[in-house]
């Protein structure tokens, strides 16, 4: 690995360049907001262009510094499907703003807000957790069709005749249900069918209102349980697939950055590097350690001869 990447990638993984890119991105978003007023387009209409130009440009060079930092094999950077939906709003943040791409152009300009989702951390956890949820969502969703679609055909075949505006058909029944699953005025349609379309009219399209009738059991029951199921019941299922889905995705989030951290290319030199230092300093030890043994052999030496050569004199003084 090059020194050139090596200090690629400790810029690209900085936080003051995150940091900075986080910025970038916010400024972007208050320039696209700008742009939807025509007054301040029309007077400042040259320095957004230019400021744009140049948030756009930073938005380049930050994807050539990524891609610099995977060395010799830059197509790494593509292994990222964060780094791919980068790409993919900045090349389309490249169409002209004018002639019929227009349109397009100013949507990516949009679109690269959402590149916070990237950088902040928890929004990125919420976006996982809502991709990881949709598996189990369908299921909850075809669920929940289910119960509309029962509860559409009953409506039609009880109310049709007091309500024709809300019940006269299937789709029109679909769509009162959806109105009355959001809770919006949805007392008022229960009315209608309990006290009959001529006591308590529509509002409009009264002469619709051909064979009033009056419903105060079946409504109340078909309503009140419709809410409770749909409302309380079905809908608290897509909070419980997501809450599930948030946990696996803090999970995995925690994974990768474990994953990261162990067996990142910087991370890894930086291991390398303190595995070095330790290493020399073992040597220098095992020296110092090795000169100590040698002195103290030396000087176990020297005593050994002092004491050979006393005991020499000793016996030639005996022997004189």
């Amino acid at each position: 690995m090059s020194a050139l990447t090596l200090h690629l990638q400790r810029i690209t993984e900085s936080q003051p360049f995150t940091q900075f890119i986080i910025a970038v991105i916010i400024f972007a978003g208050i320039l696209v907001g700008l742009e939807t007023y025509p007054s301040i387009v029309d007077e400042y209409g040259t320095i957004l262009y230019t400021l744009d130009s140049i948030v756009l440009g930073i938005f380049i060079v930050e994807i050539v510094l990524k891609m610099g930092a995977q060395g010799r094999r830059p197509w790494r950077y593509f292994n990222d499907p964060w780094n791919v939906f980068d790409f993919t709003i900045v090349v389309l943040a490249l169409i002209p703003a004018a002639g019929q791409y227009a349109l397009v152009a100013r949507l990516a300009r949009l679109f690269r807000v959402l590149r916070l989702v990237r950088f902040i951390p928890r929004l990125r956890i919420l976006v996982m957790a809502l991709l990881k949820s949709v598996p189990s969502m369908v299921y909850v969703s075809m669920l929940l069709g289910l119960m509309f679609y029962m509860y559409a055909v009953a409506g039609t075949f009880l109310f049709a005749k007091n309500d024709p505006v809300h019940f006269g058909t299937l789709q029109e029944s679909l769509l009162t249900l959806f109105r009355i699953v959001t809770l919006e005025d949805w007392t008022n349609v229960l009315y209608t069918q309990l006290y009959g379309c001529d006591v308590y009219p529509y509002g409009f399209k009264e002469e619709l209102c051909t064979s009033p009738e009056t419903f105060p059991l079946i409504a109340p029951l078909y309503f009140v349980s419709f809410v409770l199921m749909g409302t309380m019941i079905v809908l608290n299922l897509f909070i419980g697939v997501i809450i599930s889905g948030m946990d696996e995705a803090t999970a995995e989030t925690q994974r990768e950055e474990l994953v990261a951290t162990m067996k990142g290319p910087v991370s890894l030199q930086r291991e390398l590097a303190r595995l070095d230092e330790s290493l020399t300093a073992v040597q220098d030890q095992l020296q110092r350690v090795q000169q100590w043994a040698k002195h103290l052999e030396e000087t176990e030496s020297d005593r050994s001869t002092e004491a050979t050569d006393g005991v020499v004199d000793r016996a030639d003084q005996n022997e004189g």
